[in-house]
């Protein structure tokens, strides 16, 4: 069922839902780009087999939860932190796919209270190099050091929303034209927008999509993040304009802050189009204490049916 909770200041509504055994470890599973709390998960069966009481929210602007104007990826770490206030929980692990995975880095950079007991970023971008539009704490940590060509073998569509964003920025307002449409298509019919995504898929990643379990919680995920059933909703592609957005610009924490003080994961398919390869190696490279896996026949949806063992990773792991 989903609940909700007020951040402290400016009163945003966050909606968040909780599976599994109340009294089993949690972690929390941060969605993709686009996404929500109901995207890809374990069944409550698996999860009370597994000992993980599962946590999911919608970022700001998706789904249940109010925009967050300008929000940068390091946000992510206080809103975790607000609903695991919420359910009063000491210690918690976080876990991030995709969209979702700068965000969880985010969580083991802060470790707000000392709580955070594992992370894992699964198909993770990395950030990107500092420019002239750097108003806020950056990257530092990275500053002056070896730069991975960002769009390098990464999947035509994503390439050229990105250079939309670029060649407008700050201007946001192309970027949520094109969206917008998106999002309507998924409204309409989500099965257009993942045979969309399908097109560019490699091989493997089509076999994994084509799976009916994990076709119908993609479905749902999409939906339930762009307003499913709304014919006009303005907040509808905010949290996927503002992902995007924050993407691009300094993340707003120092990767050296992740320091081996939490174990962090990092799982990629080397064949992934949609956050290639290169990234993985160059997040290894700057978080060198991160146990990093890689999988030489897998792509990006591949982090699907891998969840339950890095679940499994990040419950063993918290009691370190």
């Amino acid at each position: 069922m989903v609940k909700t909770v007020k951040t402290p200041s400016g009163g945003r509504t966050i909606a968040y839902e909780t599976w599994g055994d109340p009294d089993a470890h949690p972690v929390f599973l941060l969605h993709g780009t686009p996404g929500s709390r109901l995207g890809p998960r374990l069944r409550t069966f698996d999860l009370h087999k597994l000992g993980v009481r599962l946590i999911a929210y919608d970022r700001p602007g998706y789904g249940g939860s109010d925009r967050h104007e300008r929000r940068r990826v390091v946000h992510a770490a206080e809103d975790v932190a607000l609903i695991a206030e919420k359910l009063d929980l000491k210690k918690y692990s976080v876990v991030g796919r995709s969209g979702g995975a700068p965000h969880a880095l985010a969580c083991a950079a802060r470790n707000m209270g000392s709580q955070v007991a594992s992370v894992a970023a699964l198909v993770s971008l990395a950030p990107p190099k500092p420019d002239c539009d750097d108003d806020s704490p950056g990257d530092s940590a990275v500053d002056g050091l070896d730069w991975l060509d960002w769009h390098k073998e990464m999947s035509e569509s994503n390439v050229s929303t990105y250079e939309l964003l670029r060649r407008h920025a700050p201007d946001v307002t192309e970027l949520g034209a094109l969206l917008a449409r998106n999002a309507e298509t998924i409204r309409r019919d989500p099965t257009v927008f993942l045979a969309s995504l399908r097109d560019e898929m490699p091989s493997v990643d089509r076999v994994i999509v084509e799976d009916a379990g994990i076709r119908q919680h993609l479905l749902r995920n999409y939906l339930s993040a762009v307003g499913e059933g709304e014919a006009v909703d303005p907040r509808a592609p905010m949290g996927w304009v503002d992902d995007l957005v924050a993407f691009r610009r300094p993340w707003g924490f120092d990767l050296k802050d992740i320091d081996g003080s939490v174990p962090v994961l990092l799982w990629h398919g080397e064949r992934d189009i949609f956050a290639p390869v290169a990234h993985f190696h160059w997040l290894a490279k700057k978080i060198p204490r991160a146990k990093a896996m890689l999988q030489p026949s897998a792509a990006h949806f591949a982090a699907l049916p891998a969840l339950p063992q890095v679940l499994a990773w990040a419950r063993d792991s918290a009691d370190r």
